[in-house]
């Protein structure tokens, strides 16, 4: 950075969704201390241990500092800038015309707390003539967000959770005390364990830290959420607890659902879920009985057996009981930039070439890549471009993806690191860091006061690296879709931001089809007039006019004045000018009730889908397998594991290859002790894991994390890899057949000792 720079710099932590504020103390390029930033409008100084230890992000042995290209040895050599440009482009330009533009498809968008580069990426796509877009949030939410948007009429209608007002919170298969997900996690989970006038539920498999604070915690057996939701909320309809005037003013189809409900076996369903039939009913009388109930689900829930159906029952669960657009329950919330799409369903349904997987809120599940790739169907994938993701390690079958890669055309791979899926592509092109460029996260899911945080660079880019701004608009340019240079534009924007925003309207009116190219033309045109460094923020001008101009209440209710234009002026500048963070939206509760998107302003609570797959358990059966008598529960959160940014292992201060965790007399059956390796197989692969032994998981149950399985130099150069990769064990058509979402949390396995590695 400049001289003159004080030390102490504010940004953000970029290891979950929360993106709390730190500020950190610099010395030349290394990150000496982290602190959290109290002058955050959300996380006001809040941090967690993981965040102090970004460093390992910023410097380690993997970064790039060059263009790659793959040679015919799979050996690589550097190249320029202009060289890997050029060819791409050619490249991606002849597959599309050869083939169609759905022969290309495009993976990531932005890994965590990346996400000024997401717009950009829509740009390409465009360019690409593709709708093939994947994610890791189609691996993690769709489920959901098809909930949703039959619920609330569109599928990026999206509820948060007010726990910080409810007097009672139900966490599903989460654990804040680690994956944290809500403001200030830990300081919020000890406050509430000590109220006595509040209660904590908590339903997981395993004892978490937070299931240790709870009042009531429901172990329930893997893969069995189903059955206890259905449970608990059958309890709620034959006690006749249901809020009977909300459902009666809010709601439609609540007769559909409820007679679905009462033909629950609620007994049987406990005893399904292992759990005792009081337990479920004093966890369905707590709910009623709370004046405000908030309800706070992961991905314990929406990677395991029936992670669809776990989506609408957890809603019912706050809809049912009133909850909902209210102090203390869930409420739907505004977004700055959201996150995701809608993606409509019946005769307008799209669907992906191979294997016919519909679309949700426009994005395909990471699950079906391999076999939209690996086939013979004229239609398949042949070029993929993914952006700061690696599916090879951090998405299901790696094995299959690793065979699928194989046989694209082109690979391209954009990251800051020689990652996994960076070793099997065609080109390799070198990001700058988080912390070397100006960046944002789109995670504002905050209610009532929502915030937005963009930050400026830390440290100058690495030399040779470029951030992805600067790629796609490169790389759009030389795939020639561009058809001018947009003098005009540049000239007025030298004349201020009045001038700009005439000119560029008339562009739009006159050039309608260059409206998803708008954030690469906002960045050649506008970008060079904002302050140094932030031209990559230059598409949240047009995107802070947007919000203001739907929302001028709240915009004004979080700090901005202003009439028409000029609101979304001030907020922009706002948003340009606060290093810290700034609000953008306060809203009321009532104002919730305008985010529903039906046209008759009410909850569509019966989705036929859904309670046919609800009076389907009833059918299911119990078949534990006895070649695979185990269930792994896959992609544990622990004090020290995070997303595969983290290329290197000395970050960790514990648990450095990740342990599977096992029940003592599970492994006392198995002779195993403390320490020993295990051989832990699928049906799809094995790994070796150190085992650690925990009365924390129930018999028959074991745990792996996440974030493991990279290989790294040691001391020596020798690389070597760390932990194990889960997804060696996952398959990928053992997923959800609605939104393709794997069963991370229920695979069977077996375990056989083995010799120390």
């Amino acid at each position: 950075m400049s001289e003159g720079f004080p030390n102490w710099q504010p940004t953000a932590c970029i290891l979950c969704s929360r993106n709390c504020g730190i500020e950190v103390e610099l010395e030349g390029r290394t990150m000496k201390r982290i602190r959290g930033d109290k002058a955050h409008p959300i996380s006001a100084g809040y941090l967690c241990q993981k965040a102090q230890r970004l460093n390992f992000y910023q410097n380690h042995a993997d970064r790039l500092t060059t263009p790659l290209r793959r040679s015919e040895d799979g050996t690589y050599e550097a190249i320029s800038w202009e060289t890997a440009i050029a060819e791409i482009a050619a490249r991606l330009v002849n597959l599309r015309d050869t083939f169609g533009g759905e022969s290309l498809a495009y993976f990531g968008g932005g890994g965590q707390g990346n996400h000024l580069a997401g717009p950009y990426g829509k740009s390409l796509r465009t360019a690409m003539q593709t709708r093939n877009y994947y994610s890791a949030l189609a691996q993690e939410k769709t489920g959901g967000f098809w909930v949703d948007g039959r619920l609330f009429g569109r599928q990026n209608c999206h509820a948060t959770e007010d726990v910080e007002h409810a007097d009672v919170v139900v966490f599903i298969g989460t654990n804040p005390w680690q994956s944290h997900g809500i403001r200030n996690a830990r300081v919020f989970l000890r406050d509430l364990h000590k109220d006595p006038n509040r209660k904590m539920i908590v339903i997981d498999p395993r004892r978490t830290e937070t299931a240790e604070l709870a009042d009531l915690h429901l172990q329930v057996r893997p893969g069995t959420d189903a059955f206890l939701l259905a449970a608990i909320l059958a309890t709620i309809v034959r006690e006749g607890e249901e809020d009977a005037e909300f459902l009666a003013t809010r709601t439609i189809g609540f007769d559909a659902v409820r007679a679905a409900l009462l033909d629950v076996p609620i007994e049987d369903y406990a005893e399904r879920a292992g759990l005792a039939l009081a337990d479920v009913q004093q966890a369905a009388r707590w709910i009623t009985s709370a004046s405000r109930c908030a309800i706070r689900t992961d991905l314990g829930i929406e990677h395991t057996l029936h992670s669809t159906l776990n989506q609408y029952l957890r809603a019912l669960l706050y809809l049912l009981t009133g909850n909902f657009n209210r102090p203390g329950g869930n409420v739907l919330h505004t977004a700055l930039v959201p996150l995701m799409g809608h993606s409509a369903e019946g005769e307008q349904q799209k669907r992906s070439a191979v294997t016919k997987f519909p679309f949700i809120t426009n994005l395909l599940p990471p699950n079906i890549l391999p076999a939209e790739i690996d086939n013979d169907d004229p239609a398949r994938t042949r070029g993929l471009f993914v952006d700061s993701a690696n599916p090879l390690v951090s998405m299901p079958d790696t094995q299959a993806y690793r065979e699928a890669f194989a046989k694209l055309d082109l690979l391209v791979v954009v990251d800051v690191a020689m990652t996994e899926t960076a070793r099997l592509a065609h080109y390799v092109l070198p990001a700058s860091s988080q912390f070397e460029k100006c960046e944002a996260t789109f995670f504002n899911a905050e209610f009532p006061a929502n915030a937005f945080h963009l930050r400026r660079a830390l440290f100058d880019p690495l030399p040779g690296t470029l951030a992805e701004p600067e790629i796609y608009t490169r790389l759009i340019r030389a795939m020639e879709v561009l058809p001018s240079d947009f003098t005009e534009l540049k000239e007025a924007a030298t004349q201020g931001r009045l001038p700009f925003a005439l000119a560029f309207q008339k562009l739009m009116k006159q050039q309608p089809e260059l409206a998803d190219y708008g954030p690469v033309i906002l960045y050649e045109t506008l970008g060079p007039t904002l302050p140094a460094g932030l031209a990559g923020a230059a598409f949240l001008w047009a995107t802070a006019h947007q919000f203001a101009a739907k929302h001028p209440d709240a915009v004004r209710r979080a700090g901005h004045s202003g009439e028409g234009p000029m609101l979304g002026e001030a907020l922009f500048e706002a948003i340009l000018n606060s290093p810290h963070g700034v609000l953008f939206s306060v809203n009321e509760y009532e104002e919730s009730w305008s985010f529903l998107r039906h046209k008759d302003q009410r909850i569509h609570l019966e989705i036929p889908e859904m309670l046919a797959e609800l009076q389907a358990l009833n059918a299911e059966p119990l078949t534990p397998s006895s070649d695979y008598p185990f269930v792994l529960m896959a992609g544990e959160r622990r004090s020290y594991n995070a997303n595969t940014i983290y290329r290197d292992p000395a970050w960790r201060r514990d648990d450095p290859d990740g342990a599977l965790r096992i029940h003592p007399e599970d492994a006392s059956s198995l002779g195993l002790n403390d320490g020993d390796f295990a051989r832990c197989e699928s049906k799809q692969g094995a790994v070796i894991a150190r085992v650690e032994l925990t009365a924390s998981v129930l018999r028959g149950v074991v745990t792996l994390p996440h974030g493991y399985g990279m290989d790294y130099p040691d001391e020596t150069g020798v690389r070597r890899t760390n932990g194990a990769n889960i997804n060696e064990l996952t398959a990928a058509a053992d997923c959800d057949a609605i939104a393709g979402t794997p069963w991370h949390k229920h695979i069977p396995v077996r375990l056989t000792a083995v010799a120390s590695v």
